[in-house]
Protein backbone atom coordinates (compact mmCIF):
# COMPACT_ATOMS: atom_id res chain seq x y z
CA UNK A 1 0.00 0.00 0.00
CA UNK A 2 1.39 3.34 -1.09
CA UNK A 3 1.55 6.05 1.12
CA UNK A 4 -1.14 8.61 -0.72
CA UNK A 5 -3.46 5.22 -0.39
CA UNK A 6 -2.98 4.77 3.74
CA UNK A 7 -3.48 8.78 3.57
CA UNK A 8 -6.43 8.67 1.19
CA UNK A 9 -9.67 10.62 3.46
CA UNK A 10 -13.32 9.23 3.28
CA UNK A 11 -16.26 11.51 3.45
CA UNK A 12 -17.24 12.39 7.05
CA UNK A 13 -20.39 10.73 8.00
CA UNK A 14 -22.64 14.18 8.61
CA UNK A 15 -25.50 11.62 9.64
CA UNK A 16 -24.15 8.90 11.21
CA UNK A 17 -21.78 10.42 14.18
CA UNK A 18 -21.82 10.22 17.70
CA UNK A 19 -21.53 14.32 18.07
CA UNK A 20 -23.84 14.22 20.06
CA UNK A 21 -22.55 11.77 22.89
CA UNK A 22 -18.89 13.70 22.58
CA UNK A 23 -20.95 16.74 23.50
CA UNK A 24 -22.83 15.21 26.06
CA UNK A 25 -19.51 13.82 27.86
CA UNK A 26 -18.06 17.33 27.57
CA UNK A 27 -20.88 18.80 28.97
CA UNK A 28 -20.43 15.98 31.93
CA UNK A 29 -16.80 17.01 32.26
CA UNK A 30 -18.04 20.75 32.86
CA UNK A 31 -20.38 19.51 35.64
CA UNK A 32 -17.67 17.09 37.36
CA UNK A 33 -14.92 19.92 37.41
CA UNK A 34 -17.46 22.74 38.81
CA UNK A 35 -18.56 20.20 41.13
CA UNK A 36 -15.42 20.21 43.41
CA UNK A 37 -15.89 24.22 43.58
CA UNK A 38 -19.54 24.12 44.26
CA UNK A 39 -19.13 21.42 47.07
CA UNK A 40 -16.42 23.03 48.38
CA UNK A 41 -13.70 20.24 47.64
CA UNK A 42 -11.35 22.15 46.11
CA UNK A 43 -9.92 22.85 42.47
CA UNK A 44 -10.17 19.64 41.16
CA UNK A 45 -7.76 18.62 38.11
CA UNK A 46 -5.95 21.13 36.54
CA UNK A 47 -3.46 21.66 33.96
CA UNK A 48 -2.00 25.44 33.04
CA UNK A 49 -3.94 26.87 35.71
CA UNK A 50 -6.95 25.77 33.53
CA UNK A 51 -9.57 22.92 35.22
CA UNK A 52 -10.96 20.60 33.71
CA UNK A 53 -14.31 22.22 32.65
CA UNK A 54 -12.30 24.84 30.82
CA UNK A 55 -10.81 22.19 28.43
CA UNK A 56 -13.94 20.70 28.04
CA UNK A 57 -15.50 23.60 26.81
CA UNK A 58 -12.27 23.97 24.28
CA UNK A 59 -13.49 20.71 22.96
CA UNK A 60 -16.90 22.38 22.61
CA UNK A 61 -16.15 25.30 21.15
CA UNK A 62 -14.16 22.79 18.58
CA UNK A 63 -17.05 20.85 17.39
CA UNK A 64 -19.00 24.22 17.37
CA UNK A 65 -16.42 25.85 14.77
CA UNK A 66 -16.54 22.97 12.27
CA UNK A 67 -20.40 22.37 12.95
CA UNK A 68 -21.34 26.26 12.50
CA UNK A 69 -19.16 26.63 9.39
CA UNK A 70 -21.13 23.90 7.19
CA UNK A 71 -23.95 25.94 9.02
CA UNK A 72 -23.09 29.28 7.15
CA UNK A 73 -22.23 27.91 3.76
CA UNK A 74 -24.81 25.85 3.77
CA UNK A 75 -27.36 28.22 4.45
CA UNK A 76 -28.70 32.16 3.25
CA UNK A 77 -26.77 35.03 5.67
CA UNK A 78 -30.05 35.35 7.28
CA UNK A 79 -31.80 31.79 7.73
CA UNK A 80 -27.90 31.45 9.40
CA UNK A 81 -28.73 33.84 12.19
CA UNK A 82 -32.44 32.94 12.84
CA UNK A 83 -30.89 29.70 12.94
CA UNK A 84 -28.46 30.37 15.33
CA UNK A 85 -30.78 32.27 17.45
CA UNK A 86 -33.45 29.44 17.78
CA UNK A 87 -30.66 27.25 18.89
CA UNK A 88 -29.04 29.21 21.56
CA UNK A 89 -31.84 31.72 22.68
CA UNK A 90 -35.15 29.64 23.89
CA UNK A 91 -33.39 27.24 25.98
CA UNK A 92 -31.30 30.07 27.74
CA UNK A 93 -34.24 32.11 28.20
CA UNK A 94 -35.98 29.41 29.99
CA UNK A 95 -33.48 28.43 31.90
CA UNK A 96 -32.68 32.19 33.00
CA UNK A 97 -36.57 32.12 34.16
CA UNK A 98 -36.46 28.87 35.44
CA UNK A 99 -33.64 29.78 38.35
CA UNK A 100 -35.68 32.84 38.81
CA UNK A 101 -38.85 31.81 39.51
CA UNK A 102 -38.36 27.81 40.29
CA UNK A 103 -35.01 27.20 41.93
CA UNK A 104 -34.43 30.65 43.63
CA UNK A 105 -37.76 30.72 45.45
CA UNK A 106 -36.69 26.60 46.77
CA UNK A 107 -33.47 27.94 47.35
CA UNK A 108 -35.15 30.90 49.55
CA UNK A 109 -37.63 28.52 51.53
CA UNK A 110 -34.77 25.84 52.21
CA UNK A 111 -32.43 28.59 53.36
CA UNK A 112 -34.50 31.28 55.18
CA UNK A 113 -37.88 29.72 55.53
CA UNK A 114 -39.78 32.39 53.77
CA UNK A 115 -40.57 34.37 50.48
CA UNK A 116 -40.78 37.63 52.05
CA UNK A 117 -38.61 40.03 50.01
CA UNK A 118 -37.80 37.27 47.37
CA UNK A 119 -39.43 39.25 44.34
CA UNK A 120 -37.94 42.65 45.70
CA UNK A 121 -34.70 42.57 47.32
CA UNK A 122 -32.05 43.38 44.71
CA UNK A 123 -31.03 41.81 42.78
CA UNK A 124 -34.62 40.48 42.50
CA UNK A 125 -35.67 37.69 40.23
CA UNK A 126 -36.46 40.03 36.95
CA UNK A 127 -33.78 42.35 37.51
CA UNK A 128 -31.69 38.77 36.90
CA UNK A 129 -33.45 37.81 34.15
CA UNK A 130 -33.12 41.18 32.10
CA UNK A 131 -29.82 41.86 33.01
CA UNK A 132 -28.44 38.53 31.70
CA UNK A 133 -31.00 38.11 28.57
CA UNK A 134 -28.46 39.47 25.87
CA UNK A 135 -26.53 36.16 26.59
CA UNK A 136 -23.50 38.50 28.10
CA UNK A 137 -23.92 37.18 31.77
CA UNK A 138 -23.72 40.18 34.11
CA UNK A 139 -25.65 38.92 37.28
CA UNK A 140 -24.54 35.74 38.58
CA UNK A 141 -26.89 35.96 42.38
CA UNK A 142 -30.72 36.64 43.29
CA UNK A 143 -31.60 38.14 46.29
CA UNK A 144 -30.38 36.27 49.35
CA UNK A 145 -30.67 33.30 48.08
CA UNK A 146 -27.47 30.56 48.05
CA UNK A 147 -24.92 32.42 50.78
CA UNK A 148 -25.33 29.25 52.88
CA UNK A 149 -23.15 26.95 50.52
CA UNK A 150 -19.34 26.95 49.65
CA UNK A 151 -19.78 28.99 46.25
CA UNK A 152 -22.08 31.54 47.58
CA UNK A 153 -24.22 33.74 45.77
CA UNK A 154 -23.55 32.22 41.91
CA UNK A 155 -26.42 30.93 40.29
CA UNK A 156 -25.33 29.84 37.31
CA UNK A 157 -21.24 29.83 36.56
CA UNK A 158 -21.55 28.08 33.01
CA UNK A 159 -23.52 30.57 30.43
CA UNK A 160 -20.75 33.14 30.44
CA UNK A 161 -19.62 30.99 27.84
CA UNK A 162 -22.47 31.30 25.10
CA UNK A 163 -22.07 34.85 24.80
CA UNK A 164 -18.47 34.35 23.65
CA UNK A 165 -19.88 31.43 21.66
CA UNK A 166 -22.70 33.76 19.77
CA UNK A 167 -19.71 35.72 18.90
CA UNK A 168 -17.91 33.40 17.00
CA UNK A 169 -21.06 32.60 15.16
CA UNK A 170 -21.12 36.41 14.10
CA UNK A 171 -17.55 36.15 13.02
CA UNK A 172 -18.51 33.34 11.23
CA UNK A 173 -21.60 34.93 9.93
CA UNK A 174 -19.21 37.94 8.44
CA UNK A 175 -16.52 35.76 6.70
CA UNK A 176 -18.93 33.70 4.92
CA UNK A 177 -20.35 36.61 2.93
CA UNK A 178 -16.58 36.73 1.68
CA UNK A 179 -16.26 34.73 -1.39
CA UNK A 180 -12.60 33.79 -0.84
CA UNK A 181 -13.59 32.59 2.57
CA UNK A 182 -15.99 30.22 0.88
CA UNK A 183 -14.11 28.97 -2.06
CA UNK A 184 -10.56 28.17 -0.09
CA UNK A 185 -9.54 27.18 3.28
CA UNK A 186 -7.30 29.56 3.33
CA UNK A 187 -8.81 32.27 4.57
CA UNK A 188 -9.95 29.86 7.33
CA UNK A 189 -6.45 28.98 8.40
CA UNK A 190 -5.31 32.91 8.33
CA UNK A 191 -7.87 34.02 10.74
CA UNK A 192 -7.11 30.63 12.39
CA UNK A 193 -3.69 32.06 12.75
CA UNK A 194 -4.55 35.62 13.53
CA UNK A 195 -6.69 34.76 16.62
CA UNK A 196 -3.77 32.75 18.07
CA UNK A 197 -1.29 35.36 17.44
CA UNK A 198 -3.97 37.50 19.13
CA UNK A 199 -4.24 34.73 22.29
CA UNK A 200 -0.63 35.02 22.16
CA UNK A 201 -0.16 38.69 22.63
CA UNK A 202 -3.70 39.33 24.69
CA UNK A 203 -1.59 40.61 27.99
CA UNK A 204 -0.20 43.46 25.77
CA UNK A 205 -3.75 44.19 24.45
CA UNK A 206 -4.98 44.24 27.82
CA UNK A 207 -2.63 47.06 28.84
CA UNK A 208 -4.11 49.12 26.19
CA UNK A 209 -7.37 48.76 27.96
CA UNK A 210 -8.68 45.96 27.38
CA UNK A 211 -11.18 44.45 29.34
CA UNK A 212 -11.73 41.17 30.43
CA UNK A 213 -14.74 40.49 28.34
CA UNK A 214 -11.59 40.84 25.59
CA UNK A 215 -9.27 38.64 27.10
CA UNK A 216 -12.16 35.55 27.12
CA UNK A 217 -12.75 36.05 23.46
CA UNK A 218 -9.22 36.00 22.61
CA UNK A 219 -8.94 32.76 24.57
CA UNK A 220 -11.85 31.27 22.94
CA UNK A 221 -12.01 32.19 19.64
CA UNK A 222 -9.09 30.25 18.08
CA UNK A 223 -10.50 26.87 19.58
CA UNK A 224 -13.58 27.90 17.17
CA UNK A 225 -11.50 29.24 14.35
CA UNK A 226 -9.42 25.95 14.43
CA UNK A 227 -12.51 23.94 14.07
CA UNK A 228 -13.32 25.93 11.28
CA UNK A 229 -10.47 25.51 9.55
CA UNK A 230 -10.58 21.57 9.68
CA UNK A 231 -14.20 22.00 8.33
CA UNK A 232 -12.46 22.93 4.85
CA UNK A 233 -9.88 20.38 5.22
CA UNK A 234 -12.14 17.36 5.81
CA UNK A 235 -14.98 18.83 3.07
CA UNK A 236 -12.02 18.68 0.35
CA UNK A 237 -10.11 15.43 1.52
CA UNK A 238 -12.08 13.46 3.55
CA UNK A 239 -10.53 11.89 7.09
CA UNK A 240 -8.28 9.63 7.64
CA UNK A 241 -7.47 7.73 10.15
CA UNK A 242 -3.51 7.64 10.92
CA UNK A 243 -3.96 11.47 10.06
CA UNK A 244 -6.39 11.54 12.93
CA UNK A 245 -4.30 9.39 15.12
CA UNK A 246 -1.18 12.25 14.61
CA UNK A 247 -3.42 14.71 14.97
CA UNK A 248 -4.28 13.56 18.44
CA UNK A 249 -0.77 13.17 19.45
CA UNK A 250 0.11 16.81 18.45
CA UNK A 251 -2.86 18.36 20.20
CA UNK A 252 -2.10 16.33 23.49
CA UNK A 253 2.08 17.19 23.01
CA UNK A 254 0.80 20.83 22.55
CA UNK A 255 -1.74 20.94 24.98
CA UNK A 256 0.55 18.99 27.90
CA UNK A 257 3.70 20.70 26.86
CA UNK A 258 3.27 24.46 26.23
CA UNK A 259 1.67 26.72 28.86
CA UNK A 260 -1.11 28.91 28.11
CA UNK A 261 -1.49 29.03 24.63
CA UNK A 262 -0.65 25.49 23.47
CA UNK A 263 -4.37 24.33 23.69
CA UNK A 264 -5.17 27.16 20.97
CA UNK A 265 -2.54 26.00 18.95
CA UNK A 266 -3.62 22.66 19.27
CA UNK A 267 -7.55 23.67 18.32
CA UNK A 268 -7.20 21.91 14.70
CA UNK A 269 -5.37 18.71 15.60
CA UNK A 270 -7.85 18.09 18.68
CA UNK A 271 -10.84 19.22 16.25
CA UNK A 272 -9.74 16.68 13.69
CA UNK A 273 -9.21 13.85 15.99
CA UNK A 274 -12.51 14.55 18.00
CA UNK A 275 -14.31 14.09 14.56
CA UNK A 276 -12.46 11.03 13.53
CA UNK A 277 -13.13 9.37 16.85
CA UNK A 278 -16.84 10.22 16.43
CA UNK A 279 -17.10 8.82 12.79
CA UNK A 280 -15.63 5.27 14.40
CA UNK A 281 -16.97 5.39 17.96
CA UNK A 282 -20.80 4.29 17.70
CA UNK A 283 -23.64 6.17 20.68
CA UNK A 284 -27.14 4.59 21.79
CA UNK A 285 -29.88 5.09 18.79
CA UNK A 286 -31.71 7.28 22.06
CA UNK A 287 -28.60 9.99 21.83
CA UNK A 288 -28.73 10.10 18.26
CA UNK A 289 -32.51 11.22 18.09
CA UNK A 290 -32.01 13.80 21.22
CA UNK A 291 -29.08 16.06 21.82
CA UNK A 292 -29.73 16.72 25.47
CA UNK A 293 -26.13 18.37 25.08
CA UNK A 294 -26.92 21.94 25.53
CA UNK A 295 -29.64 21.32 28.43
CA UNK A 296 -27.15 20.03 30.20
CA UNK A 297 -24.40 22.27 29.83
CA UNK A 298 -27.07 24.93 31.24
CA UNK A 299 -28.75 23.19 34.08
CA UNK A 300 -26.01 21.60 35.57
CA UNK A 301 -24.76 24.40 37.72
CA UNK A 302 -28.11 25.39 39.52
CA UNK A 303 -28.77 21.64 40.00
CA UNK A 304 -25.52 21.41 41.87
CA UNK A 305 -25.96 24.16 44.03
CA UNK A 306 -29.34 22.68 44.67
CA UNK A 307 -28.11 19.53 45.76
CA UNK A 308 -25.75 21.42 47.93
CA UNK A 309 -28.21 23.19 49.52
CA UNK A 310 -29.92 19.61 50.76
CA UNK A 311 -26.47 18.56 52.60
CA UNK A 312 -25.03 17.58 49.09
CA UNK A 313 -21.94 19.02 50.38
CA UNK A 314 -21.78 16.31 53.42
CA UNK A 315 -22.50 13.26 50.69
CA UNK A 316 -19.37 11.35 49.85
CA UNK A 317 -18.70 13.05 46.63
CA UNK A 318 -18.93 10.41 43.86
CA UNK A 319 -22.77 9.69 45.13
CA UNK A 320 -23.04 13.62 44.85
CA UNK A 321 -21.72 13.55 41.68
CA UNK A 322 -23.97 11.07 40.50
CA UNK A 323 -27.34 12.59 41.44
CA UNK A 324 -26.58 15.98 40.38
CA UNK A 325 -26.04 14.08 36.93
CA UNK A 326 -29.21 11.90 37.08
CA UNK A 327 -31.15 15.58 37.82
CA UNK A 328 -29.69 17.69 35.00
CA UNK A 329 -30.22 14.98 32.40
CA UNK A 330 -33.81 14.87 33.28
CA UNK A 331 -33.87 18.88 33.08
CA UNK A 332 -31.67 18.50 29.96
CA UNK A 333 -34.13 16.05 28.34
CA UNK A 334 -37.24 18.60 29.10
CA UNK A 335 -35.13 21.25 28.03
CA UNK A 336 -35.19 19.32 24.70
CA UNK A 337 -38.53 18.32 23.79
CA UNK A 338 -40.39 21.33 25.60
CA UNK A 339 -38.10 24.54 24.40
CA UNK A 340 -35.46 23.41 22.30
CA UNK A 341 -36.47 21.18 19.63
CA UNK A 342 -39.89 22.99 19.16
CA UNK A 343 -38.12 26.36 18.67
CA UNK A 344 -35.97 24.82 16.14
CA UNK A 345 -39.03 23.30 14.32
CA UNK A 346 -40.28 26.74 14.10
CA UNK A 347 -37.45 28.07 11.98
CA UNK A 348 -36.87 24.93 9.89
CA UNK A 349 -39.78 22.21 9.75
CA UNK A 350 -38.12 20.58 7.10
CA UNK A 351 -34.64 20.17 8.55
CA UNK A 352 -36.11 18.67 11.81
CA UNK A 353 -38.19 15.60 11.52
CA UNK A 354 -40.10 13.32 14.32
CA UNK A 355 -36.39 12.46 16.19
CA UNK A 356 -34.89 15.89 14.88
CA UNK A 357 -31.82 13.64 14.41
CA UNK A 358 -30.85 15.85 11.35
CA UNK A 359 -30.59 19.37 12.98
CA UNK A 360 -28.82 17.78 15.86
CA UNK A 361 -25.81 16.87 13.71
CA UNK A 362 -26.20 19.69 11.52
CA UNK A 363 -24.67 22.62 13.12
CA UNK A 364 -25.85 22.55 16.03
CA UNK A 365 -23.91 24.08 19.55
CA UNK A 366 -22.14 22.94 22.60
Amino acid sequence: MSVATALRGTPYPYRANSLNLFRLILAALVLVAHAFYIAGRGEGPHLHGENLGGWAVAGFFVLSGFLITRSRLRTPPGEYLLHRIARIFPGFVVCLVVTAFVFAPVAALIEHGTLAGFLSTPLTPLQYIWGNITLYIDHYSIGTTLQSVPYPGAWNGSLWTLFYEFCCYVLVWLLGGLAVFRRSPWLAGVAFVLSLMVWIGVEFAQRWGLDESFFLLAKLAPFFLGGAFVFFIVERAGINAWVAIGALAVALALIFLVPRWGGQAAAPFLAYGLLWLSSVIPQPRWIARNDVSYGFYIYAWPVQQLVVLVAGASMFFPLYILITVVLTFALAYLSWILVERRAMRWVRPAAVPGAAAGAARDAQRS
